[in-house]
C-alpha cells in the first residue's frame, strides 16, 4: 500500500456511501465489495458471525467464503472463528501462507488448502458497546497480504464496524415503530368491535401472546387482517 492518500479518499468516500445504504444486508454487501476493492490480492470476503455457537456467513462475495466459515465452524477454530467469538485479547488474525505448517489452526489449515486459498486475514468487528462478528478476507495465492494490507483491513474493519452497529441499530428501530403501530392499530379493532378499554384491548393481545406462545406483534397482525381475535 503506497498510496494512503489516495486510500484514506476512498475510505471517506466509502463511509459516506455505507450510511447511503437502505438496509443491513446492503451495508454488508457493500462492506465485503469494498474489502476486493481497497485490499491489494483480496479476492474474496465476508462477515463470520457465531449465533447460538454457530457460524453464519453474512454478504460473502465468492461462494469459498461459505465453505471457509462452515469449515472454520466444524472443526471449531481458524482465524475469523476466533475473532467472532473473542471478546478481549486479539482483534486480528492472519495467515500469511496456507503451504506453511500449520502451528496455529492445525485442524483448520490442511482442510483449507484444498479450497486453494492461499492467505487470508480476519478482523474483529467492535464498537465500544458489542461485537458483531468478522471481516475475513481471503487470497488465492500464497503470502499475499503484507503489514500494510493487514493495516489496511484493519482501517476497512473499523468503519464496518460502526456502519454495521447503526444500520442495525435503525433496521431495529424501524421494526419497533412498526410493530408499535401494528398493535395499536389492532387495540383500536378489539375497542370497536367489542368495546374494550385501551387497557383491555392490550391485555387481551398479550393473554393470547402468552397462551398461545405467539409474538405479540404477530397476534396483532392477524387482529388487522382478520378484524377480530385469532
Amino acid at each position: 500500500m503506497d498510496d494512503w492518500r489516495g486510500f484514506a479518499e476512498q475510505m471517506a468516500s466509502l463511509a459516506r456511501d455505507l450510511l447511503a445504504q437502505e438496509s443491513v444486508h446492503d451495508t454488508l454487501r457493500r462492506i465485503t465489495a469494498a474489502a476486493t476493492e481497497l485490499v491489494a490480492d483480496c479476492d474474496a470476503a465476508g462477515i463470520l458471525v457465531l449465533r447460538g455457537g454457530k457460524v453464519q456467513s453474512l454478504a460473502p462475495t465468492e461462494q469459498v467464503v461459505v465453505d471457509s466459515d462452515e469449515l472454520q465452524g466444524r472443526v471449531g477454530e481458524g482465524p475469523c472463528f476466533d475473532a467472532a467469538r473473542t471478546s478481549s485479547g486479539e482483534r486480528q488474525f492472519r495467515i500469511g501462507d496456507f503451504t506453511d505448517e500449520a502451528v496455529r489452526w492445525p485442524k483448520y489449515v490442511p482442510q483449507a488448502r484444498r479450497l486453494n486459498l492461499g492467505s487470508m486475514m480476519g478482523f474483529l468487528l467492535f464498537t465500544e458497546d458489542e461485537d458483531l462478528g468478522a471481516l475475513n478476507l481471503y487470497s488465492y495465492r500464497p503470502g499475499a497480504f503484507t503489514g500494510a494490507d493487514e493495516t489496511a483491513g484493519w482501517l476497512l474493519a473499523s468503519h464496518a464496524a460502526v456502519a454495521f452497529s447503526s444500520a442495525r441499530t435503525h433496521a431495529q428501530l424501524q421494526e419497533a415503530i412498526g410493530t408499535r403501530h401494528t398493535i395499536g392499530e389492532a387495540m383500536g379493532i378489539l375497542m370497536g368491535r367489542h368495546r374494550l378499554t385501551e387497557d383491555q384491548a392490550f391485555a387481551a393481545l398479550r393473554r393470547y401472546s402468552q397462551d398461545h406462545n405467539v409474538k405479540l406483534r404477530e397476534v396483532a397482525a392477524r387482529v388487522c387482517e382478520r378484524g377480530t381475535m385469532p
